[in-house]
């Protein structure tokens, strides 16, 4: 069984399924998706992310603001606790730091409180942290230690960044979770940290519909895809696909225990 660790079902293109969500989970499933994670990425687009987890044995969800919307402002660590509650919701995020777009030091001010928060919460109910990172490793690190996640546990989901950094989630306990970019032609380096990810710590995604793998890079991304993600990183470790399918299901229900 695969599973995509990382998608955001409720913004799935599905111009391709008569705009019905439903097709495009059964081709998921066609595929040998066997679960699927759905990322809360607002506050107030969370009850269309829960309604989709509720109505599906298959489909499990988080509770979060990402970094790059201007909610996190209003980062509210009793409301994010309040939500985990839900037996659906099995993780809080995705959050995290993202200097990519917005350089002034006022926003990642406001990026840190809002992760710092998040953490907080994920310590509070027991459930592990979804983090985004781009151009922010150290200040990732800092408030990952400053908020103690490693009691949480966690994962980098969509990895991009340095061997060194994953390094140091790995010792706070983490996962490192890789998407459809591993696959592309200017990835190498990328490819280098994922052979040294240990199997027992690795996890698979495609964060549809964002960044499909080859060979559909271009296209609107979407859950079945995680199986060439899945295939390309059995390769990298040189292991079949049927060890990587069972090495990151196992993965997964360790990190997120509540979501069977």
């Amino acid at each position: 069984m695969l599973i995509d660790s990382h998608c955001h079902l409720d913004r799935l293109d599905l111009s391709g399924y008569d705009n019905d969500l439903d097709k495009a989970l059964n081709f998921a499933r066609q595929r040998g998706v066997g679960h699927m994670l759905c990322v809360g990425i607002t506050m107030d687009k969370f009850a269309d992310v829960l309604a989709i987890a509720e109505a599906n044995d298959d489909i499990s969800c988080s509770v979060g603001i990402h970094p790059l919307y201007d909610a996190v402002a209003d980062t509210d660590v009793d409301l994010l606790v309040e939500k985990a509650k839900h037996p659906k919701v099995v993780a809080i995020g995705e959050t995290g730091l993202d200097y990519f777009y917005n350089k002034t030091a006022e926003n990642h001010k406001l990026q840190q409180d809002s992760f710092g928060k998040h953490v907080q919460a994920a310590r509070i109910a027991n459930k592990p942290v979804i983090v985004h990172t781009r151009d922010a490793r150290q200040d990732t690190l800092d408030i990952l230690r400053e908020e103690k996640a490693e009691e949480s546990g966690g994962v980098l989901h969509c990895f991009t960044e340095s061997w060194e950094m994953a390094k140091a989630a790995l010792d706070l306990g983490f996962y490192i979770s890789f998407s459809g970019i591993v696959t592309f032609k200017n990835a190498s380096e990328l490819r280098d940290v994922c052979r040294k990810v240990p199997l027992d710590r690795l996890l698979i995604e495609t964060d549809s519909p964002y960044l499909a793998p080859v060979p559909y890079r271009g296209k609107s991304n979407q859950p079945a895809y995680v199986k060439e993600v899945g295939q390309f990183v059995a390769d990298l470790h040189h292991v079949s696909f049927d060890e990587i399918c069972s090495i990151t299901t196992n993965n997964f229900n360790q990190l997120f225990s509540k979501a069977f």
